[in-house]
C-alpha cells in the first residue's frame, strides 16, 4: 500500500517568555497565570464535591507540603527530656538568671552618633524591655563600655548598629562571660508606623513568648531573648513580647490582648516590630578581634538547601 504519512513534528509547547514584545509577554503571562488560577480553582471545586459525595467515607485531608514541614532534620534537635541539655542549661552563661539569682539590668546604646531613627527605636525599645536604660554612644569603644556595664550590675548589653540613618544590625552581649549574638536587622517599623496601633505599652512586665527555637543553637539564642526580660509578668498589664522564629527570621512583635468576651480576645500591635537574622554567636563578651565563636552564618557551606535551618 501507499506509504504511511509522516508524523508532523510540532514545535515543543510554546513558551511566553519567547515573546519578545515586552508590554505583548507581560499581558501573555498574565492571561496565563489567570488560566492556570482557573485551573486550580476548578480542581479544588471538584476535590469539594468529591468529597461532600462521599460524606463520612472521604480520604482525610492531605496536609500541604511547606518549607517548615519538609524541613532537613538537625541533629541537634533538642529533646526536652534530654539530660545533657538539662546539665548544660543548670550550669550555662545564663543559670543565674533562670535560678532567679540575677534581676535583668539592660543597658541599650547604639553605634557611634545616631541618627533620629536609631534614636528612636532604641526609645521604644527601652518601653518593651523593662529595667532598661538607654545611653547614646559618643566616640567610647564598646570594649570600654563592657567592664563599665559589669561595674554597675547590668546584665546585658544592646547595641544597635546603623547604616545611612537606618537601624540595620543589633549585637546582644551577655554579661559578664558572654556569650555575644550578632543579628542582621531589617523589617523595623517604629510605633508610629503600624498601623491601628493600640495605646502606648504601660510600664508592666511583659508576657514573653519564644517560638520554634528548636536546636541547641536556637535554645542558646532563645534563652539570651528570655533572660533580657523579669521573671514574674505582670499579666494585669496584657502584653505580650513574642520572638517567632521561621525559617531562621526571628520576627519580634509587642502586642496588648483584650478579653472582649469569654471566648474573644481583640489584640493591638504597639510596636516596634523588627526581623532578626542571626549572623554569628561568640563566646565571651563582644570582641571583634579575638572573639572566640560558637557559631558562625557561613552562607555558602551552610544554606545548602532551601529546607535546612540552623535555629
Amino acid at each position: 500500500g501507499p506509504p504511511a504519512p509522516e508524523r508532523v513534528l510540532f514545535p515543543p509547547t510554546f513558551s511566553v517568555s519567547e515573546i519578545k514584545n515586552k508590554q505583548r509577554r507581560h499581558f501573555m503571562f498574565l492571561r496565563w497565570k489567570q488560566q492556570q488560577r482557573k485551573e486550580k480553582l476548578a480542581a479544588k471545586k471538584k476535590r469539594r464535591k468529591e468529597r461532600e459525595a462521599l460524606g463520612d467515607k472521604a480520604p482525610p485531608k492531605a496536609i500541604p507540603k511547606t518549607i517548615e514541614n519538609q524541613r532537613v532534620y538537625d541533629e541537634t534537635t533538642v529533646d526536652p527530656n534530654d539530660e545533657e541539655v538539662a546539665f548544660d542549661e543548670a550550669t550555662d552563661e545564663f543559670a543565674p538568671y533562670f535560678n532567679r539569682q540575677t534581676v535583668p539590668k539592660i543597658l541599650i546604646t547604639t553605634s557611634d552618633r545616631p541618627r533620629g531613627r536609631t534614636v528612636r527605636f532604641c526609645e521604644q525599645l527601652a518601653t518593651v524591655i523593662p529595667n532598661s536604660h538607654v545611653y547614646y554612644r559618643r566616640g567610647l569603644a564598646l570594649k570600654r563600655i563592657i567592664p563599665q556595664c559589669i561595674a554597675r550590675d547590668f546584665t546585658d548589653l544592646i547595641v544597635i548598629n546603623e547604616d545611612r540613618k537606618i537601624p540595620n544590625g543589633l549585637v546582644l552581649s551577655h554579661l559578664p562571660d558572654g556569650p555575644t549574638a550578632h543579628f542582621r536587622m531589617s523589617s523595623v517599623r517604629l510605633r508610629k508606623e503600624i498601623k491601628r496601633k493600640g495605646k502606648e505599652p504601660t510600664e508592666h512586665v511583659p508576657e514573653v513568648i519564644l517560638n520554634n527555637f528548636t536546636t541547641r543553637l536556637g535554645h542558646s539564642v532563645g534563652r539570651m531573648f528570655a533572660s533580657l526580660f523579669p521573671h514574674d509578668p505582670q499579666f494585669i498589664g496584657r502584653q505580650v513580647a513574642t520572638f517567632h522564629n521561621q525559617r531562621d527570621y526571628i520576627f519580634f512583635r509587642f502586642h496588648r490582648y483584650i478579653f472582649k468576651s469569654e471566648k474573644k480576645v481583640g489584640i493591638q500591635e504597639l510596636g516596634p516590630r523588627f526581623t532578626l537574622k542571626l549572623r554569628s554567636l561568640q563566646k565571651g563578651t563582644f570582641d571583634s578581634k579575638f572573639g572566640e565563636y560558637e557559631w558562625i552564618h557561613k552562607r555558602r557551606e551552610m544554606d545548602t538547601s532551601r529546607r535546612k535551618f540552623h535555629l
